[in-house]
């Protein structure tokens, strides 16, 4: 049986990140795609409300949006 991962979601990405380098759980650690931060900002500023990472993360996967599709583009 292989190991299970968890993904920790938070917006305190720099105090979790300090938090399991301290209890050696990097492992469980999760740390949205710059492309989730850029897409938070924009829907933010759209919306002029707060979203969360996981909420943006969530929704742009549900829109088809994957980390490994984000630099693809062809840019000829």
């Amino acid at each position: 049986m292989g190991k299970k991962s968890v993904k920790l979601y938070t917006d305190n990405v720099i105090e979790a990140f300090y938090d399991a380098v301290l209890n050696n759980r990097l492992d469980k650690l999760h740390i949205p795609h710059s492309d989730v931060f850029y897409v938070r900002a924009a829907v933010e500023a759209h919306y002029g409300r707060s979203f969360t990472l996981e909420h943006v993360e969530r929704a742009m996967r549900a829109e088809g949006w994957t980390d490994n599709n984000s630099h693809n583009e062809d840019s000829t």
